[in-house]
């Protein structure tokens, strides 16, 4: 055993289920129709995978935050209580640990939600995307605006905190239909909103359609003013924007995501699952070698409901130098408003980028720290990729 070292305090879980494929989503997922795995034997296979990380040379932790994503976890039915008791009973919580499920109006209803607190669930992601029953059918989202009221209700009701999400640029969306959406999402009394705008993944029916003519998105400037609107809004009502796409009341916001934004290590499970690990954990946990240039160790489960649900699946691995490690630390770092320090700036060899997009007027320099601009949050791409594809010494 390792010296010092434990199991991560962080675990994702995928359920790969859902009952019909979104016409935007690139996800991996099985439709509950087709899949060669029935629901309760998904959350059994999960279970045992999530499990098999304990029988490794290193000891558990008790869990910081647990998340059980998807897919739609809600899908499971009582599967999804039991996955969440089961998991947190072998690993532990911590006395305040965050456990959050995603659910889907759709798949969600009073009968589940009062089963969620006793099985150890503090808080539920909410994939609402539109309170505008048009705009959810060009998603060929399976609910309507009536349910997902209604299923937000249930989960206040329950004592849990509710996040919901919400995407801009949905074909024939108008400025006027995403301030009510938004206004919906506020006046719910939700601590947490995720806002999103569209993005089209090759392959999907939506992109299909959109290259072939047949749907129209909104443009490039009507989504920025969408997203600027949401920005403003959410801030009037106390949800301050604290990552780019995340708005939360004082304490409410997500930990389980915000340990992905600042470098902490997490074991991933279940098809299409990610894990990132230090290379001493992962050589520890028999998951890669240590060698003098790796330093971060990525991996994925195989994104296949049978293959990927095995107890030890086969992970592909991807290897990160000491300068990628900190090079992807401060792009990270700079989706959350906090911004990254000087030092961590110097130290990635991203103070001549940052000061680039500086005179861009894509990022501010202040007090030792560098943070976006709202023109930052806007073209947020542009500033992440011109930190990570800075020219670099390869050298470790």
């Amino acid at each position: 055993m390792s010296e010092n070292l434990t199991l991560p305090r962080h675990l994702y879980v995928h359920v790969p289920l859902c009952r019909s494929r979104c016409a935007y989503c690139g996800f991996y997922s099985a439709a509950t129709c087709s899949s060669p795995i029935p629901e309760q034997d998904v959350a059994l296979g999960l279970i045992r995978q999530a499990e098999a990380w304990l029988r490794r040379d290193l000891p558990a932790a008790a869990l910081d935050t647990l998340y059980i994503g998807g897919g739609t976890p809600t899908v499971l039915g009582g599967g999804l209580p039991l996955l969440v008791a089961s998991v947190a009973r072998s690993f532990g919580l911590a006395e305040d640990a965050e456990v959050t499920v995603e659910a889907n109006p759709d798949s969600l209803d009073a009968r589940l939600v009062r089963m969620l607190p006793p099985a150890g669930v503090t808080r539920v992601s909410l994939g609402v995307q539109s309170f505008d029953d048009e705009e959810l059918r060009a998603l060929k989202r399976p609910h309507d605006a009536g349910q997902a009221k209604c299923c937000a209700g249930e989960v206040l009701s329950a004592g849990l905190e509710l996040s919901v999400d919400l995407m801009c640029g949905i074909p024939g969306q108008t400025q006027e239909s995403w301030e009510r959406s938004l206004g919906c999402a506020i006046g719910l009394g939700c601590g947490h909103v995720s806002v999103y705008p569209l993005s089209l993944e090759e392959g999907t029916q939506l992109a299909d359609q959109v290259e072939a003519g047949h749907v129209v998105l909104p443009t490039d400037e009507e989504v920025a003013s969408m997203l600027e609107y949401a920005a403003v809004a959410l801030a009037s009502a106390g949800l301050a924007r604290y990552e780019v796409a995340s708005f939360a009341h004082s304490g409410r916001e997500s930990r389980h995501n915000t340990a992905y934004w600042t470098g902490a290590e997490y074991l991933g499970v279940g098809p299409s699952a990610h894990g990132m690990l230090s290379i001493r954990t992962a050589e520890a946990l028999g998951v890669a070698k240590a060698t003098n240039r790796t330093a971060r160790v990525r991996y994925s489960v195989p994104a296949d409901v049978c293959e990927g649900l095995e107890s030890d699946p086969p992970l592909e691995l991807e290897h990160l130098r000491a300068d990628e490690v900190l090079r992807e630390d401060a792009m990270l770092g700079m989706r959350m408003a906090v911004g990254i320090t000087d030092e961590l700036a110097a130290m990635a060899g991203a103070t001549d980028a940052l000061s680039g997009l500086e005179g861009d007027e894509l990022v501010v320099h202040a007090e030792g720290r560098w943070t976006m601009s709202p023109s930052g949050w806007l073209l947020g791409n542009e500033v992440f990729g011109r930190i990570w594809l800075r020219d670099q010494d390869t050298s470790v």
